[in-house]
């Protein structure tokens, strides 16, 4: 990606595409300011034009780190007392459906529709084609209708 893109505009989307990841508030923060000060640190002294590329693999790989480090440990359940019952149970509900999707899918949903990457983007990070994501992304959204509307709400 050859233009500059605000830090602040993309905090918000790595700390959702963290959190996704690991499901614990205080670690998503930790990892998505970690992201973007190894991101400054490698690239931000050499002039080098933002790239979405690096940042998103940055943070996945540091979640992949982090998830190692608790697998022993059971990832627990937020839930924010300010969010309605009604809200939660959706989110609750997405969430069941998505976690039996394979990992693959999930993660090109969560960029795609959760963070907004760019298609091209996607496909630079995954190495997939242009045809293969959408052939990728359509399975993946008629798997999780299927899961939808097979599960009662």
């Amino acid at each position: 990606m050859n233009k500059d893109i605000n830090f602040a505009e993309q905090y918000d989307k790595i700390y959702r595409y963290c959190y996704f990841k690991l499901h614990r508030r205080e670690v998503a923060e930790d990892i998505t300011q970690e992201t973007f000060l190894r991101y400054l640190e490698h690239y931000g002294d050499r002039g080098r034009e933002w790239d979405l590329r690096y940042l998103y693999r940055i943070a996945h790989n540091l979640c992949v780190d982090e998830y190692r480090k608790s697998m022993l440990e059971p990832l627990p359940e937020e839930t924010s007392e300010h969010d309605y019952a009604e809200k939660t149970i959706t989110i609750l509900w997405l969430r069941n459906a998505l976690e039996k999707l394979p990992e693959e899918e999930q993660e090109i949903l969560l960029l795609r529709y959760a963070n907004e990457v760019p298609n091209n983007v996607i496909c630079e990070m995954l190495g997939l084609s242009r045809f293969a994501l959408y052939r990728n992304m359509q399975k993946a959204l008629r798997k999780l209708r299927k899961e939808l509307g097979e599960e009662e709400r």
